[in-house]
């Protein structure tokens, strides 16, 4: 059985985090944190493939969070894709200038959803696989 990519769920609200939990969670192994301090820590922690991150949260913005795990390097490459009800290319902008990889609307599309971090485990298997080969050769 191939093992499931990991992501972890960052929202203030935990409406959200419980509909993306049902939309994900037969796919991927799931964890979730409420702010941006337990984010960061959690990713360190966990090391997970993908990180949904939302944009709006009480103690820390989701751009702070980005910034602060790019900062860290045990967590600067994990795939970020921001969630946000903002809705304004701005933000979308700023997301993806500070390094997301993705950028997902509210309210969700369980349709979008799953495509979009389909696609972002699918680059990230492929890129071990390459680098598993890579080592394997010698190159």
């Amino acid at each position: 059985m191939e093992k499931k990519n990991s992501i972890l769920i960052v929202d203030d609200e935990v409406a959200n985090i419980k509909l993306l939990s049902n939309i994900l969670t037969s796919d991927y192994n799931l964890f979730a944190v409420t702010n941006g301090s337990d984010a960061i820590e959690a990713a360190k922690k966990h090391s997970p493939d993908i990180i949904l991150l939302d944009v709006i949260m009480p103690d820390m913005d989701g751009f702070s969070v980005m910034d602060a795990l790019k900062d860290h390097e045990e967590t600067k490459d994990i795939p970020v894709i921001i969630i946000s009800g903002l809705g304004g290319s701005p933000d979308e902008d700023k997301g993806l200038s500070r390094g997301a990889v993705d950028y997902i609307s509210k309210p969700f599309s369980p349709i979008a959803i799953k495509c979009r971090v389909s696609n972002q485990a699918l680059f990230i298997n492929m890129k071990r696989e390459l680098e598993a080969l890579k080592k394997g050769t010698g190159k």
